[in-house]
């Protein structure tokens, strides 16, 4: 229960609460291919690549190509916020409490889903007929280290032109933007800094970057620019991540529901309840990729 309420009495000066600065709900959901699902673990299978057989030869065997099936797990992971209005501080505020209340409860569980994707992206996902064998993230093919440089050296670097030049290219070598799906880059506002900051960027990528700086665009090489400060960082290594829209997989039990109500064994007083249920899920080792930026440099 929020003891901090009292802040906010009716004084003469102030009629309105204000819902403090945060990541206002999910970034990364509208770019990630989602599904409904309505059961704890839920099943999403997979065919991949096969190759044909050249003909050498007139009236010979007709081959028979196995397909490979494969299948992804995903797990629903619950949340849920409440917090309670006392009906006495409720009588002395001006301003009604419950939708700011509510407000920040839907942010909380929004990010609490771009925190499940920004897990499952390079997390291990799980395979197998019954979703029991792990599936650890490609490290050695699809993780740009913090000190690659394209021209071989081996200095710690941030986000530079040449880690994304390297990141578009082990997409496109895995036919990963296949039909003109969607690239995604996600990335921290300590990178766009970094991109302005390079010395090889030309002046026409400065101005490009500039304006996603300024919100003006909102992509550059191909990828569509998502900004969130939520991505994890070990020492001074933030992990930023590229990926082909349907690389990364959202299962939705319930979406975000608000309940607001008088709580009887507490006086009346108002309860704000926000839950839902969902998880993620890496469909795709190829279609997703790690970049490591030195945050320090």
């Amino acid at each position: 229960m929020s003891n901090q309420i009292d802040t906010a009495f009716v004084q003469a000066y102030k009629n309105n609460i204000e819902v403090g600065f945060q990541q206002k709900g999910s970034r990364l959901r509208p770019y990630v291919r989602v599904e409904t699902q309505n059961a704890e673990y839920d099943f999403y299978d997979r065919v991949t690549s096969t190759a044909a057989v050249k003909v050498t030869s007139r009236h010979g065997d007709t081959p028979l190509i196995s397909t490979p099936h494969d299948r992804r797990r995903c797990q629903l992971v619950d949340y849920d916020w409440a917090d309670l209005i006392d009906r006495n501080d409720r009588l002395r505020m001006l301003a009604d409490p419950t939708s700011a209340y509510t407000t920040n409860a839907i942010f909380a569980l929004g990010r609490s889903m771009d925190d499940e994707i920004i897990s499952a992206a390079s997390g291990t996902a799980y395979s197998g007929k019954t979703g029991s064998t792990s599936t650890t993230f490609d490290t050695t093919n699809n993780r740009i280290a913090a000190n690659y440089v394209e021209s071989g050296g081996a200095t710690a670097s941030n986000l530079t032109i040449g880690k994304l030049r390297k990141a578009r290219q082990i997409l496109d070598a895995a036919e990963a933007a296949e039909d003109g799906e969607a690239l995604i880059l996600a990335l921290t506002s300590n990178q766009i800094q970094s991109l302005l900051r390079t010395t090889e960027i030309t002046s026409s990528d400065y101005n490009t970057v500039k304006a996603l700086v300024n919100g003006e665009v909102d992509t550059f090489m191909g990828f569509k620019f998502v900004r969130t400060e939520r991505l994890t960082k070990s020492g001074n290594n933030r992990t930023c991540l590229a990926w082909a829209r349907n690389g990364l997989l959202l299962g939705m039990a319930q979406d975000i529901m608000v309940d607001v109500g008088p709580r009887r064994d507490k006086r009346n007083s108002t309860q704000v309840y926000v839950c839902a249920s969902f998880g993620a899920t890496r469909m795709w080792e190829s279609k997703v990729v790690e970049i490591l930026c030195d945050e320090t440099v």
